[in-house]
């Protein structure tokens, strides 16, 4: 498959109720996101909430209140998409499809285990036969031929 915008994924579709499964990124930086670019029905896998409850111990500042400031925006999104979404599992299917993934990846002249994450979410789209939107496309480089790869414009300014 290719590399689509939301927009030309619902001219080509037709299909004014869109699905998808949506990439970590997307949920960091959503509230700055035009929703319009966005499925009307979206999804999230487990390894999403993986990596943003993981994100608050990753908060570095030099400045203690901007390490405390940022470690509370990072449990506000965490706290949002658990309350937003019942996270969709990486389970026995998704962990099958991994395999072809991680082929895809290598096959593409790249390394799967500096983006397991990343490729855990793709698998988990793919085992619910969703497409996966994401600011960051290149992360899924390989990929094309297993799955949509829907590309959502990097938001303008984030504040």
């Amino acid at each position: 498959m290719q590399l689509l915008t939301r927009t030309a994924a619902a001219r080509m579709s037709g299909d004014r109720q869109l699905r998808g499964m949506l990439d970590t990124n997307i949920l960091i930086l959503r509230r700055w996101i035009d929703p319009a670019d966005l499925p009307d029905e979206m999804a999230i896998s487990a390894i999403t909430l993986a990596e943003l409850s993981a994100g608050p111990h990753e908060a570095v500042r030099s400045d203690e209140q901007e390490a405390y400031a940022e470690r509370a925006r990072r449990l506000e999104i965490l706290q949002r998409a658990e309350s937003e979404f019942d996270a969709i599992p990486f389970d026995t299917e998704a962990a099958r499809v991994y395999g072809r993934v991680a082929a895809a990846v290598i096959a593409s002249g790249r390394k799967p285990r500096r983006r397991v994450a990343d490729l855990m979410i793709a698998a988990t789209a793919i085992a619910q036969g969703l497409p996966l939107y994401t600011t960051n496309p290149g992360d899924f480089v390989g990929l094309e031929a297993l799955t949509q790869i829907i590309a959502v414009p990097w938001p303008a300014a984030e504040n």
